[in-house]
C-alpha cells in the first residue's frame, strides 16, 4: 500500500522557548523567515505525502492561519508592485498537499497525540513527523523511510549515532543485526534511558513511518516515562508482534527544540540565504576578530 499520509504533531506547550511561546506556538519561530513547520510540511511534499494532519492545541490558530489565503495581505502586495512577495505568500497557500487539523485538549505524550490521528489514518500506513528536527540530505529522510517501507512492508523508525553521554535526552534502540548499510532489526526501543543502562548511541529521531496496528497499541498504553504516553513504548510493543525496523540517517540533523540549537540552525541557514548569506558572514568574521581581541585581553 502507498505511503501517502503523514501526521504532525505540534500540540507541545513549547516551555523551553518562553517568554515567547506564551502567545505564539513554538512551531511558528522561524530560521530566518520561514516557521519551521514550513520546513517539514515542505519535506513532506517532496517525499510524496499527499494528506497532512496536524495535531495541535490550545493557541495553535496561527498556524493554519499561516497555511490559508490572506486575501487583504494580497492584495495590498497585488496593488504596491511587491510581485515577489506575493508568489511567495500565495505558494504557501498552494503547497501541493491536502492539510487537516485536530487538537489534543490536554499536553499527555507524544503516543496520546498520534492516537488521535487514528480516524485520518485508517487502515493505512504513515509517517510522523516532529517538528524540533530539520533534516537535510539528497534525498528527503522521510523519503528514504518510504523506500525502506516499499521494500520491507514493515515500520521503520529513523535513528542517528548520537554522542553518549546525550542518550538519555533520546529514545534508544537495542539493535539486534544489521541487514543493509542503513537498515537494522531491533530488539527493542528504550525511552530516554540512564547513560549507563543505554544499549547503543543510536538515539530515534524525529522521523518515524508506521503500520497502522500502532493505534490498537496506543489505546491500551500506559503512561510512561514523565507520566506521559510515550510513542516508544508502543513501538517496543509493535515490535514483539511485527518488525520493526530501524534506519540510521547519515544526512545533517537540526535540532530547533532548544535555544542553543535553535540559535545554530538560524546562523547556518541565514549563511545560505539569498538576502542575508553575505552580510551575515560579514558580521561573523567580524565578531569572531572582536571576540577573539577580548579573549587576548583576559
Amino acid at each position: 500500500m502507498k505511503v501517502r499520509k503523514a501526521v504532525i504533531p505540534a500540540a507541545g506547550l513549547g516551555t523551553r522557548f518562553l517568554p515567547a511561546t506564551k502567545a505564539m506556538p513554538k512551531e511558528m519561530l522561524p530560521i530566518v523567515d520561514k516557521p519551521t513547520i514550513q520546513f517539514i510540511v515542505e519535506e513532506a511534499k517532496k517525499s510524496g505525502i499527499e494528506d497532512i494532519l496536524i495535531v495541535t492545541g490550545k493557541a495553535k490558530r496561527s498556524i493554519e492561519d499561516h497555511f490559508d489565503a490572506n486575501p487583504e495581505l494580497e492584495q495590498d502586495l497585488k496593488q504596491t508592485g511587491k510581485t515577489k512577495l506575493l508568489k511567495l505568500t500565495q505558494d504557501i497557500t498552494d503547497l501541493g498537499v491536502n492539510l487537516y487539523y485536530t487538537r489534543q485538549p490536554h499536553p499527555a505524550g507524544l503516543g496520546d497525540a498520534i492516537y488521535r490521528a487514528r480516524s485520518f489514518v485508517a487502515n493505512e500506513p504513515f509517517v510522523v513527523m516532529l517538528g524540533d528536527d530539520l533534516m537535510k540530505d539528497e534525498i528527503p529522510l522521510t523519503k528514504q523511510l518510504i523506500n525502506d517501507y516499499d521494500k520491507t512492508h514493515a515500520s521503520t523508525i529513523s535513528v542517528m549515532k548520537v554522542p553518549h553521554k546525550e542518550v538519555s535526552k533520546y529514545g534508544v534502540i537495542d539493535p539486534e543485526s544489521q541487514i543493509s548499510p542503513n537498515l537494522y532489526n531491533v530488539k527493542s526501543f528504550v525511552e530516554k534511558p540512564d547513560i549507563d543502562k543505554a544499549p547503543s548511541d543510536l538515539a530515534i529521531i524525529g522521523r518515524y513511518l508506521l503500520t497502522p496496528e500502532i493505534f490498537g497499541i496506543l489505546e491500551t498504553q500506559k503512561p510512561g516515562r514523565g507520566g506521559e504516553v510515550q510513542l516508544t513504548d508502543a513501538i517496543d510493543t509493535l515490535n514483539k508482534t511485527q518488525r520493526v525496523f530501524a534506519h540510521v540517517f547519515t544526512g545533517e540533523r537540526h535540532d530547533v527544540g532548544n535555544k542553543e540549537g535553535y540559535l545554530e540552525t538560524s546562523i547556518e541557514y541565514g549563511l545560505t540565504h539569498p538576502e542575508t548569506k553575505d552580510a551575515l558572514r560579514k558580521y561573523i568574521l567580524n565578531l569572531a576578530d572582536q571576540l577573539k581581541k577580548e579573549d587576548k585581553k583576559n
